[in-house]
C-alpha cells in the first residue's frame, strides 16, 4: 500500500500525541503536524513527525502547512477555556480557525477531515444523548459549547455546499496518558490526597488511546457529513476519585461530594474576583455546571460502523497513571 500523508491540528496535544502515537505504530503514513512556537515536541520528534510552525488564525500559514493532496487532515486544536473573558478569542479559534483549515484544504487540494468536536454541542437534559439527540450547543451560555457547535456548522456548511468530504467526532471526557491539564489534574490530586472536595456530577470517560483510533477508524470508515459520539464508561466523580485512591493506596479519599449549590456559588465569586484581578479563576460558573451535571452518551453508531471498543475506566485510569509517574509529574 502507497505511503498516506495525514496533516494535524492540536498534534501537541493530549488527544494529538495519542494519535501521532497510533499512525505511527499502524505505519504507512507521512505524518505532518502543526505546532505554534514554544510548544513541547519531544515525543513528536521521537515518532518522526514532520513539524510545521503555523496558526489556525493564519491562513497562508495553514495554506503552506498542508501538504498538498494531503489523504488526511484531523483537525483536533480548539480552545478549550471555561472562562467567559476568553469567549472572543475561543471564537477566533474554534469557528475561525476551522473556517481557514477547511479552506487551506481547499487550496491543497487535501482528501477528508476528521474534524474533533465535544459530546457537549448535545442536549444532555434528556438522558443518554445519541447522533440523533437535538444540538443545542449554539444557543449555550457556555462559550465552549457555542464555539463548538458554530465550528461543526462551518464544516458541515462545506459539506453540503462545497462538496467536502468530512465526518465529526464527539468525545465525552477523555482519560490517558500524555494529559497534563485536563483530567490528569483530578487523578494527581486524588493520587496525592490533596483533593480539595469532589463534585457531584457524573460523565463518561473514554480512553485516548481509543479515542485517537476511533478518529483513524473515522477516516477509513466514516461516513461523510456524520457524527460519531466516542464515549466510554460512565461514573460519578466521586467513584472515580475512590478508583484512583484504590489504585494509588491513598487513604485520605473523599467520601462524599461537595454539593452543588457551593460549587456554583464558588464559580460565581471566583468570576466577581477575577474582574478586579484579571486573573483565571480556579472555578468558574461554566466550570461548574459541567461537573455538577449528569452526562451520559451511547457510542453505538461508533461501534457498529468504525469498530469503536471503549475499554473499561481501570484501563484508562492506570494508563494515565502510570504515565504520571513516568513523567515525573507524579511522585511515588
Amino acid at each position: 500500500m502507497a505511503e498516506r500523508t495525514a496533516f494535524i491540528t492540536g498534534a501537541t496535544g493530549f488527544l494529538g500525541q495519542n494519535l501521532c502515537e497510533q499512525l505511527a505504530e499502524a505505519g504507512g503514513w507521512r505524518i505532518v503536524a502543526l505546532h505554534r512556537g514554544g510548544s513541547r515536541l519531544e515525543l513528536l520528534e521521537r515518532l518522526g513527525v514532520e513539524l510545521v510552525e503555523g496558526d489556525l488564525l493564519d491562513l497562508d500559514s495553514l495554506a503552506l502547512a498542508i501538504p498538498d493532496g494531503a489523504d488526511a487532515v484531523f483537525h483536533m486544536a480548539a480552545m478549550t477555556s471555561m472562562w467567559r473573558k476568553e469567549a472572543p478569542l475561543q471564537h477566533r479559534v474554534n469557528v475561525d480557525g476551522t473556517r481557514n483549515v477547511v479552506k487551506a484544504m481547499s487550496l491543497a487540494g487535501a482528501g477528508r477531515l476528521i474534524h474533533t468536536s465535544t459530546w457537549n454541542v448535545f442536549d444532555r437534559t434528556g438522558g443518554p444523548m445519541t447522533e440523533e439527540t437535538p444540538k443545542t450547543g449554539r444557543d449555550s451560555w457556555i462559550s465552549y459549547d457555542r464555539s463548538k457547535h458554530l465550528a461543526e456548522d462551518v464544516v458541515l456548511d462545506a459539506v453540503r455546499d462545497g462538496g467536502l468530504d468530512a465526518v465529526i467526532t464527539n468525545p465525552s471526557h477523555i482519560i490517558g496518558r500524555h494529559d497534563r491539564n485536563n483530567w490528569a489534574r483530578l487523578v494527581l490530586l486524588a493520587a496525592v490526597g490533596k483533593l480539595p472536595g469532589v463534585p457531584p456530577g457524573a460523565g463518561d470517560f473514554a480512553h485516548g488511546e481509543e479515542v485517537a483510533r476511533g478518529h483513524i477508524a473515522a477516516f477509513e470508515r466514516g461516513r461523510t457529513g456524520q457524527n460519531y459520539l466516542l464515549a466510554g464508561p460512565h461514573m460519578s466523580f466521586l467513584d472515580l476519585v475512590q478508583h484512583v485512591a484504590t489504585m494509588a493506596r491513598q487513604p485520605k479519599v473523599p467520601k462524599k461530594p461537595v454539593p452543588g449549590f457551593v460549587l456554583r456559588t464558588l464559580g460565581r465569586f471566583e468570576q466577581a474576583i477575577s474582574g478586579i484581578t484579571g486573573r483565571m479563576p480556579d472555578v468558574t460558573p461554566e466550570a461548574a455546571a459541567l461537573v455538577c451535571a449528569d452526562m451520559h452518551s451511547a457510542s453505538t453508531r461508533a461501534q457498529d460502523e468504525l469498530g469503536y471498543a471503549p475499554p473499561p475506566l481501570e484501563t484508562a485510569l492506570e494508563d494515565c497513571y502510570r504515565w504520571l509517574m513516568k513523567a515525573g509529574i507524579l511522585k511515588s
